[in-house]
């Protein structure tokens, strides 16, 4: 391709990582997996400067495992930090990032520190594109298992519009091969959604349908949570700029 690139992916080995190396891989573009299996800790920067030499857009898909907003703010700012300074040494073009759908109005936990990861990036001396997505159709499993007990689940009470994880990849690497923002300019925050507007328990009945599993979905709303208001309120479903993509989860559901 004309427009070939080297383009580095954190988190390469992830959910949405994945996805990202073989789209980048499909389009002809070299691609360099960052993870710390490969040796390269994002957090410590250990590595990082070598991982970087010769690459030209950084695709940053990591994330952390911890709901903790003190833990996944230090993650994120952390990681934020080195992708810039390593970067900047490294001549990096453009810093690419995935963010969540909806977070501007969050109060706190994991969605307060995604805004202050995003703070973190467009404070830094590269360009940066962020994609703000809904949550992802592979998350659902993991995210509602947590609340099971034998044969019943309970589950949050949450608006959402579930994206598949495919979908994500390739928008980022529409940005990726795009041109950086010009110096000075407001970064920009696309964002993406799946196609239709869900709740999390619906979600969660296809899922263990899918599976054959004979379980009762119960709806519960859970005081004290951070943001909860602005989950079950519909803050985190797509507005009239969104980019709506397929496929639904049903239809992902019958695919994998």
């Amino acid at each position: 391709m004309s427009n070939r690139r080297t383009v580095a992916v954190v988190g390469a080995t992830g959910r949405l990582g994945e996805h990202v190396v073989r789209v980048l891989a499909e389009r002809g573009h070299e691609v360099v997996a960052i993870s710390r299996s490969a040796g390269v800790d994002i957090i410590t920067g250990e590595g990082l400067d070598k991982a970087l030499t010769g690459v030209d857009v950084v695709i940053d898909t990591s994330g952390t495992p911890s709901a903790d907003e003190t833990v996944a703010t230090e993650f994120f700012t952390a990681a934020a930090a080195n992708l810039h300074a390593a970067g900047a040494r490294a001549g990096v073009e453009l810093i690419v990032s995935v963010s969540i759908l909806g977070i501007d109005a969050s109060t706190g936990g994991y969605y307060r520190a995604k805004v202050a990861h995003e703070k973190a990036l467009t404070a830094g001396p590269l360009p940066v594109r962020i994609l703000r997505a809904a949550q992802f159709h592979e998350f659902v499993e993991p995210l509602v298992s947590w609340g099971r007990q034998g044969d019943t689940v309970y589950v949050p009470l949450m608006r959402t519009q579930l994206v598949a994880a495919a979908a994500v990849a390739e928008a980022l690497v529409d940005l990726a091969e795009g041109p950086a923002p010009e110096p000075g300019a407001a970064a920009p925050f696309p964002e993406i959604a799946g196609p239709r507007e869900e709740n999390l328990a619906e979600a969660a009945e296809l899922v263990y349908a899918a599976h054959g599993e004979d379980v009762t979905v119960v709806e519960v709303s859970e005081e004290g949570t951070p943001d909860r208001e602005l989950l079950e309120n519909g803050a985190f479903v797509a507005g009239p700029a969104t980019t709506l993509a397929g496929p639904t989860l049903q239809e992902w559901l019958a695919q994998a």
